[in-house]
């Protein structure tokens, strides 16, 4: 198939940032508002590839970065929490996606963690079938004050171990 997951530091700087305004891109407040915050992930990353090539990684097809996933170990072992979770929209609704969360819950599943939780929102509707057809279940529903113009609620998933 071709599908690989590999090191960040493998990767050129800008590279999180790019798939990330990609896979947003079906909607431009996502980028209106996320912006600046998707170019310091990405530069947190590229500073810091220790830390990146520990809780993260990136998906290629045919050594094409397609995607990319990232978990908060700060509060192991009680939880750790997924962050950005993203397919560039050529790949989506391919099983790319749901390939890369389960690598990414294997992972995450070797630090003997209790529970793995996720935030999404709500009209993201594939992600939210994805989350629950790995066994995320919806555990809480909260008002989105993050990203301006987007009404709705963010949903959190949780994965109990």
């Amino acid at each position: 198939m071709g599908i690989e997951f590999k090191k960040v530091s493998s990767f050129q700087r800008g590279t999180l940032f790019e798939l990330l305004k990609d896979a947003y891109s079906f909607d431009c407040r996502y980028e209106q508002s996320c912006l600046a915050e998707w170019r310091d992930f990405d530069n947190f990353f590229f500073d810091n590839p220790p830390i990146a090539d520990k809780y993260g990684f990136i998906t290629t097809l045919h050594d094409e970065a397609i995607g990319f996933v990232f978990w908060d170990p700060r509060n192991l072992p009680e939880v750790a929490e997924i962050g950005h979770n993203c397919i560039a929209s050529a790949h989506k609704g391919k099983g790319y996606s749901k390939m890369q969360l389960q690598e990414a819950v294997n992972r995450i599943l070797q630090n003997e963690v209790r529970k793995i939780i996720v935030t999404t929102n709500d009209d993201l509707v594939p992600a939210r079938r994805m989350y629950e057809s790995i066994g995320f279940s919806l555990s809480h529903r909260r008002q989105n004050n993050h990203i301006a113009g987007l009404d709705g609620e963010h949903l959190d998933y949780v994965y109990f171990v």
